[in-house]
């Protein structure tokens, strides 16, 4: 299989039939060694070098990359290595924890909008505006703390939250914003295997919380609210890529090639200079050569 070919096979763009069971956290297709993927992740990452560089000087399209997993699922490792050879200046990352006192005081997309990339740009969401159909989906009491209005809360509310989140990622596909959203599907044992290294190494410590690990209890609610969240909002425009996740260094060559293949669709170009520029150009090129 061509590593093009990698991303295709995680990719849902109607999520109708979709079920999280068909998926395994453990896949890696007929890839077996390490040392081959990251060869490819390489390879992969001077492609996409080379796209962001087109991307950025075209200054027409922006790119939003929407990561969302459970705890341990390795966001953070995906996004070092799969965008290492990536300017920083034509790169934001955005990482939405619990919302603040403000953020409740607003819309549930209008933190997420605040930050979208700007064109030229692609914009990384460390968690996303998807954890208002997951986490407050999971803990129904947060929803109390965003103040809506009681007429508002009802059981549709998060089919209207699916609704609005389609609509809102049609507007951004409408206004030169690609949305490419993954989803990186961890096994409940690959989770708790991590979270012990994390306990037993000490230079890992920091990255573990005690409500990480009490957070496995939810973990059944969390599966069907992925799985709902994945078959309500899988569009074309939008897709979802439920990447496994259990072994990294596959999960990175997912992202990457998913990545490339959104990129490329783009027909990215430098943009040509026309003749009036050129001729400004020629005179620069003689007062620098006449230069003493």
């Amino acid at each position: 299989m061509k590593p093009s070919e990698y991303a295709k096979e995680f990719r849902i763009a109607d999520g109708k039939q979709f079920r999280l069971k068909d998926y395994d956290p453990a896949e890696t297709l007929e890839l077996k060694s390490k040392e081959h993927a990251h060869e490819i992740l390489e390879n992969g990452i001077a492609r996409l070098t080379d796209l962001q560089e087109k991307l950025f000087a075209q200054d027409r399209w922006a790119v939003l990359m929407v990561l969302q997993a459970m705890d341990a699922a390795g966001k953070d490792s995906t996004i070092k290595h799969v965008m290492s050879g990536l300017n920083p200046q034509g790169c934001s990352v955005s990482s939405f924890k619990e919302p603040s006192a403000e953020d409740q005081d607003h819309d549930f997309l209008w933190r997420a909008s605040r930050v979208l990339p700007a064109r030229g740009r692609i914009g990384i969401f460390n968690r996303s505006y998807y954890e208002e159909v997951l986490v407050v989906r999971v803990h129904q009491n947060i929803l109390a703390r965003e103040r809506l209005p009681k007429d508002l809360v009802s059981d549709k509310i998060w089919q209207q939250r699916f609704e609005d989140i389609r609509a809102f990622e049609r507007y951004l596909d409408r206004n030169g914003i690609l949305v490419v959203k993954f989803f990186l599907n961890v096994s409940r044992k690959e989770q708790k295997k991590r979270f012990l290294e994390r306990l037993d190494e000490p230079e890992k410590n920091w990255k573990f919380s005690v409500s990480d690990a009490l957070e496995r209890k939810y973990w059944d609610k969390y599966m069907n609210a992925y799985e709902e969240m994945i078959q309500n909002t899988s569009t074309e425009c939008a897709p979802w890529f439920v990447v496994p996740a259990d072994h990294k260094w596959f999960t990175r060559i997912v992202v990457a090639e998913a990545l490339i293949h959104a990129l490329d669709k783009l027909n990215l170009s430098f943009p040509q200079v026309g003749k009036e520029k050129r001729e400004e150009l020629k005179k620069a090129r003689a007062v620098l050569l006449h230069e003493k």
